[in-house]
């Protein structure tokens, strides 16, 4: 006689066996943290990296801070359209800001680890002639 589970029990069964329910977007083990500010942030690091600009910022050597900029993937022949070709291929910034002493505008993004994904697109914006400013954790 065969065993039967009802469709719950399989979907948990399933859960547990490929490791659904936690974040498959995190890289290496990131926790998303939230800054005293309320602002989730999808690693400590780059928490601890907004808390350091914010704070420069505040001394007046950059300027205009966003965070989660979307700048759009353009090739040879015009925007890079996802696979259903409705929407623009983005890269995500982590933080982008003017550097008051160059007068350039900065795209940075906090890596521990760069993906392959992240090294596609970051070769796309050179392309396209924008630099990517990496910053990593001090040790």
């Amino acid at each position: 006689m065969t065993e039967r589970m009802t469709a719950k029990e399989y979907q948990e069964a399933q859960r547990s066996d490929t490791g659904q329910g936690e974040d498959r977007r995190r890289v290496r083990g990131t926790i998303r943290t939230t800054t005293a500010d309320g602002i989730t942030h999808d690693s400590k690091t780059e928490a601890q990296r907004w808390e350091e600009l914010k704070l420069m910022q505040a001394a007046g050597e950059i300027c205009g801070l966003q965070r989660q900029v979307d700048i759009g993937l353009v090739g040879r022949d015009g925007p890079i359209m996802t696979d259903g070709g409705k929407q623009q291929r983005v890269y995500r910034a982590d933080f982008v800001y003017v550097d008051n002493a160059l007068g350039i505008t900065v795209v940075e993004d906090r890596k521990g680890h760069e993906t392959e994904v992240f090294k596609l697109k970051k070769a796309i914006l050179a392309a396209q002639g924008r630099e990517i400013k990496i910053t990593k954790a001090k040790s």
